[in-house]
């Protein structure tokens, strides 16, 4: 399985490169955005591993090229950056996950593996699941005509449920969509989050789309969708 680092620290690209040869990989290295782009381009890699501020093309700038050119290999982003509005930027050009550094390795890996169990499928720029619709780029969410108000982490669970729109998602799914696969809080979070989204995307339009399968977990159906035995609201 390869991985791709495009990062211009020779030190933390090649003890990246060590790491991830020493947990099964196969490791390419580009020095430069330019370079990066050009191997990413290939399509093959399971994973990329890119810095933000990198000589020749910043790191939003290959992420943006890459999903323009409908290249959906997973990105993992690294920046000695560590705001939020750095993080959505990321996130909003077509990075698949954030990290600062100084970052732990493990979590890497883990996040890269995470990654990796996606694939590379389209993530198309706007979502919709019935009238409900999901702009990652401008971070907007509608019901019909009618804007909807989220915090980062109902949006970021409204969008893992509508990139699976459909599909029962479990509990700990969630938990590493939302809260990362580092998470050691109160799983009952999920619960939680639920029920404020609930409040915001169904209620108020006196819909009942998003659904709990008992037991298993949730999943978001279009307007009108019949349940099915188990679910539960």
């Amino acid at each position: 399985m390869r991985i791709l680092i495009v990062e211009d620290e020779v030190r933390l690209a090649d003890a990246l490169a060590a790491g991830l040869r020493a947990e099964g990989f196969s490791v390419d290295v580009a020095r430069d955005g330019s370079d990066g782009l050009e191997r990413a381009r290939e399509g093959t890699f399971a994973a990329i591993v890119l810095d933000l501020l990198l000589p020749g093309m910043n790191g939003y700038e290959i992420c943006e090229t890459l999903r323009a050119e409908q290249i959906w290999t997973p990105i993992l982003m690294l920046t000695a950056k560590d705001g939020e509005y750095d993080e959505a930027e990321a996130l909003d050009t077509g990075a698949d996950d954030f990290l600062s550094k100084p970052f732990s390795y493990v979590v890497l890996v883990a996040r890269l593996r995470a990654l990796i169990r996606r694939g590379s499928v389209a993530r198309p720029a706007k979502l919709s699941v019935g009238d409900l619709t999901l702009d990652p780029a401008t971070r907007e969410v509608c019901r019909g005509e009618q804007p909807i108000a989220l915090t980062p982490r109902e949006f970021a669970l409204v969008e893992s449920l509508m990139r699976r729109s459909g599909e029962v998602i479990t509990k700990q799914q969630l938990l590493a969509d939302v809260w990362g696969e580092e998470f050691g809080g109160d799983p009952n979070l999920v619960e939680v989050y639920v029920r404020y989204v609930r409040r915001k995307v169904d209620e108020p339009f006196g819909r009942q789309t998003l659904r709990t399968v008992r037991g298993v977990g949730y999943r978001l159906v279009a307007d009108g969708a019949g349940g099915r035995a188990g679910d539960g609201s």
